[in-house]
């Protein structure tokens, strides 16, 4: 079962995601996922796995995860499979336009400037 508000939380998704330079949207793993550089930051999820999870998984730095989670446990998680990696999930419901764009942003600088690092290693 898919949640209804879900469509709406995904519109903020994307929005946000729109604006940042050599994005691309595509299903991966049956779910809107957001590249830079062919690299992904971002994977939107609805209700995985019967989960009840309305949320966006992200990319982030070493010692993130364990911090936003400690200190908002509402609002951010460790999501499975990408988790064990750092990355963070964060629950739509439970964050404003202006911090979810701070921390997709985040996410996104941090895969782009690894695709920009490797690129240069190999160039």
């Amino acid at each position: 079962m898919k949640l209804p508000e879900a469509e709406e939380h995904l519109k903020r998704v994307r929005s946000i995601c729109a604006a940042f330079r050599d994005v691309e949207e595509r299903l991966s793993h049956g779910a809107p996922t957001f590249f830079t550089g062919g690299k992904t930051f971002a994977m939107f999820v609805n209700n995985h796995h019967n989960d009840g999870h309305i949320a966006v998984w992200i990319a982030a730095e070493p010692g993130v995860q364990e911090m936003l989670i400690s200190t908002h446990p509402r609002t951010f998680f460790r999501p499975p499979y990408v988790g064990p990696r750092g990355w963070v999930g964060i629950e739509l419901d439970q964050i404003d336009d202006e911090d979810l764009a701070s921390h997709l942003t985040d996410a996104w600088r941090l895969i782009a400037a690894k695709k920009r690092a490797s690129a240069r290693r190999l160039g």
